[in-house]
């Protein structure tokens, strides 16, 4: 590796100065646009039943498109995917399959298989691979299956079906960029099957439909055009795009591979399908299915030229053999052969140059440990998505198209109409959560800021602009409830960001002053909105936990009252605590954020004071050892009703902590002399402050949970009958498995038990699960928290992990056992077989599968098998900062 120059790192530089845009092409495409609240166009919000997937191959999307591992321009005016047909399914395999939210028994639920196998940040480099079944794709038999089945049953899956029994076509996708405008493209598929089998391939290029809907302004442009030009060549021509050349490299006949020919249309819908319209013989978005699978030639355009174009190319492949076609996608200014020595030369130096990326990136760790990550960082990128909305569009309607029920404009995100995105934003998972979270994207940005800090700074500054946050100060949630309310991490995020730029005295300043002035305002909405009765303890609602309370949290409660929230109040003093932090640092450049320094110094210590000690003990149970919610002022209560449940909730206050340096403190003379001041005249609240060392090596502590009470909360954490998984801790204790939390009221009973995989009731939709699963972000936080307290406490803080075992650990080999445990979520073992591929064998003894890895969006809290969304390699790559041991190994 050490002759090889790392030009990915010289293509971010390059990129960030705006000299050349190596990110005006990337995997942007989304690969569900259909069931969106963006294409639902409904008085009642039901997305899933206004675009179903029956729409998709026949209904032109108005925000954006989807497909098979594909790409597309920054702003999704140009896309590029492929379409494959066994010569068995009633329609081509243009885009993954998946359960809309009503059908699945435990919510949405893609019914695909496919891995995101490399990429590189600027998509240099990427590689992606697609399991297409050879029998006939089950869609009736995958939807009837899983009706069938309740909450406490197991999803139905591709796997479960006998859809692979004849084998399978491996399809792998790889793209490969010369230049910012010349993308190299090439599609293997193999035959994994023991007999000769034939498949159609159809590399497909179209553009995004901006003509329909009669606007004007930015981002709208007449229809493009894709034209033949020769028997292997088209242009495209359309939107601000110079004009762009796709090529298909020649075959030789005789050895498998034919091309049948170049087939167009228009990328608009079918409104005689769809809709019983007299559409005159239109050439329509579904005229390539019609083509290709029922052999309607006048179903494609014989002018030569649409919106919609694509290669069909039929390729008959030995048992156990491969067949690959190559193409170019570039500017058709670009001149040069477009295929031979030279393309080979290219993807091969791309591979080596990824190699070496990563290399640097990993460092010194484990092949298997290397590949893992690898894959993870692959994820990541991968999940990149352009994406459109324009709220007060939406809400309004489109000129040229019917006007909207009139109920809309009062209805979904009506309150948020100033958001305008039109974007790349890092997706939870392209299929499943095709838009953004913004508390999922908070956790996104750690990994990234280790292969694109410039990427990782911008999208945290994205969600600070006045087109994302609302006047007031709110960040938008998720496009289903942009008001809804996720928890308070972005500063957290861009503080950690900040310290990734660079070592101390070279990091990026401006960007920490940037996010720090708008993160006021979002924090003051924290204040203003959710300390219901003015006593520092907040609640804040779901708070992104989904099903761990009793009952919907951001609902009012059926009780009555006032719900105090243990992890509402946890945000913000960790909300608190990395805004003294960040006030800290910019002070050291800029003596005027002193004040606001001390503003939230002794504000963080108001809400530990509160959580600790209002009414007595605050939301702290000192019989048991743990932090609660409870609910103030419940009809026929006169006291506050403690919702015993131990879970995540209770676990948060350990991560509100900060170790200050008294002697950086002291270099701000208006800070200190407050600090001072304080601790000598408000000496109740300044108890919980602590100080350990002398002179320089003196340090300050900010935590909610004192010494004793951080023991006695750590033994619950530390216990494997309670919170620690053999996989990491889980988001609720086992305990509930035998003593389920009951809350009665009046005639009705609310329940809650420890259910360690997928959920078994249907708040929020069913698809996630806090009551038991082990959960990346949470554990990655309470891994930070740890380092923290060891730095402070030292040596000389020891627990028993686990508990009960005699094992007496430091708090940072502690957090060095949490990590490695996660890890052990995606390594082999033993058996080969990695836990969260559950009973799978596929992953221990089939080459196609063995050394990848699904990301899933949680994972059981028994056994780690992976559950709800496969690809939500968003946050799940936080796994990459777990492999290190040691001091810092987040």
């Amino acid at each position: 590796m050490d002759d090889l120059h790392c030009a990915e790192r010289d293509r971010l530089a390059s990129n960030a100065r705006r000299e050349l845009h190596w990110l005006r092409w990337g995997p942007f495409l989304a690969e569900r646009q259909w069931g969106t609240v963006r294409e639902d166009y409904s008085e009642d919000g039901s997305c899933w039943d206004y675009f179903p997937h029956d729409h998709a191959r026949s209904r032109a999307y108005r925000w954006g498109e989807d497909g098979l591992l594909g790409v597309t321009d920054r702003h999704g005016r140009l896309c590029f995917s492929f379409a494959l047909w066994n010569e068995r399914d009633p329609f081509l395999k243009e885009r993954l399959f998946g359960l809309a939210g009503p059908e699945g028994n435990h919510g949405e639920d893609v019914k695909e298989e496919y891995f995101y196998v490399d990429a590189l940040p600027t998509a240099a480099f990427l590689r992606g691979n697609y399991k297409y079944p050879r029998r006939a794709f089950p869609y009736d038999d995958l939807v009837a299956t899983n009706a069938e089945r309740g909450r406490d049953d197991p999803e139905y899956e591709l796997r479960d079906t006998d859809a692979f029994d004849d084998g399978y076509f491996d399809v792998t996708a790889t793209y490969a960029k010369d230049s910012p405008d010349d993308i190299l493209v090439e599609l293997e598929v193999k035959n994994r099957s023991d007999e000769e089998a034939k498949v159609h391939v159809l590399p497909q290029l179209w553009w995004r439909n901006t003509w329909s809907w009669g606007c004007k302004g930015e981002g709208y442009w007449p229809r493009g055009v894709v034209r033949q030009d020769g028997e292997r060549r088209m242009l495209a021509d359309g939107a601000d795009l110079q004009q762009m050349e796709l090529k298909i490299d020649e075959f030789h006949y005789g050895d498998g591979r034919e091309l049948c020919g170049s087939l167009f249309t228009e990328n608009e819908t079918n409104g005689a399908r769809l809709f019983g319209f007299d559409d005159d013989g239109a050439k329509v978005k579904d005229a390539f299915h019609r083509r290709v699978c029922e052999s309607n030639e006048q179903a494609v355009s014989d002018k030569g030229a649409g919106s919609k174009a694509a290669f069909w190319c039929v390729l008959t492949i030995p048992a156990g053999e491969a067949r690959t076609l190559r193409l170019r996608l570039r500017r058709a200014d670009l001149v040069g052969e477009a295929f031979g020595e030279a393309f080979d030369q290219t993807l091969a130096t791309r591979e080596a140059e990824a190699d070496r990326f990563y290399h640097d990136v990993l460092g010194d760790v484990d092949e298997e440990a290397a590949r893992i990550q690898r894959q993870a960082y692959a994820g990541l990128i991968w999940s990149k998505q352009f994406y459109f909305y324009d709220v007060r569009m939406w809400l309004a309607g489109d000129p040229s198209q019917p006007t909207p029920p009139e109920g809309r404009r009062a209805g979904r995100n009506a309150d948020f109409s100033h958001i305008y995105n039109r974007d790349v934003v890092s997706m939870p998972d392209k299929w499943e959560y095709p838009w953004y979270a913004a508390w999922d994207l908070a956790f996104h940005m750690i990994p990234f800021a280790k292969i694109d800090q410039s990427f990782a700074k911008s999208q945290l500054l994205l969600f600070l602009r006045e087109w994302y946050m609302a006047p007031n100060g709110q960040l938008p949630a998720y496009e289903f409830a942009f008001h809804d309310v996720n928890p308070p991490v972005h500063a957290w995020a861009c503080w950690r960001v900040y310290k990734m730029t660079g070592p101390r005295g070279q990091r990026d300043i401006n960007f920490l002053a940037s996010a720090f002035h708008k993160l006021l305002l979002n924090f003051t909405w924290w204040v203003n909105q959710k300390d219901v009765n003015g006593n520092h303890v907040f609640g804040g609602g779901f708070l992104g936990l989904d099903n761990v309370g009793v009952f919907d949290r951001s609902q009012p409660l059926p009780t009555g009252g006032n719900l105090e929230q243990a992890d509402g109040t946890a945000w913000m003093g960790f909300y608190c605590a990395t805004m003294l932090s960040i006030a800290i640092e910019l002070a050291h450049h800029d003596k005027s954020y002193s004040d606001v320094a001390s503003k939230f110094f002794e504000h963080f210590v108001q809400i530990t004071h509160a959580i600790n000690t209002l009414g007595g003990t605050g939301l702290w149970d000192e019989e048991d050892g743990f932090y609660y919610d409870q609910i103030r002022g419940a009809e026929g209560e006169e006291e506050t009703v403690r919702l015993r449940i131990r879970s995540l909730v209770g676990l948060l206050p350990i991560c509100a902590v900060e170790v200050l340096p008294l002697w950086k403190l002291s270099q701000l003379p208006g800070f200190y002399r407050r600090m001072q001041w304080f601790l000598e005249h408000e000496q109740e609240l300044a108890s919980h402050i602590s100080f350990r060392g002398e002179g320089d090596q003196c340090k300050v502590l900010l935590a909610i949970p004192s010494k004793q009470r951080l023991k006695r909360v750590l033994a619950y954490l530390l216990d494997e009958n309670e919170f620690l998984s053999p996989h990491g801790v889980r988001s609720m204790s086992r305990v509930h498995a035998d003593e389920p939390f009951i809350l009665r009221h009046g005639d009705d009973e609310y329940r809650v038990d420890y259910t360690p995989g997928e959920s078994t009731t249907d708040m929020f939709g069913g698809n996630s699960n806090w009551r038991g699963p082990i959960w990346f972000p949470t554990n990655f936080l309470l891994i930070e928290a740890l380092e923290r307290y060891g730095r402070f406490y030292g040596d000389d803080f020891q627990v028993e992990c686990p508990t009960g075992s005699g094992n007496l650990m430091t708090l940072q080999e502690v957090a060095d056992e949490l990590a490695r445990r996660l890890t052990t979520l995606f390594r082999g073992g033993e058996a080969g077989k990695p836990p969260f591929a559950g009973d799978d064998a596929r992953f221990a003894d089939d080459p196609g599968y063995r050394d990848r890895c699904w990301f899933y969006e949680f994972f059981d809290g028994d056994t780690g098998r992976g559950c709800g969304a496969s690809h939500q390699t968003g946050w799940t790559a936080l796994v990459t900062r777990c492999f290190r041991s040691g001091s810092g190994a987040v």
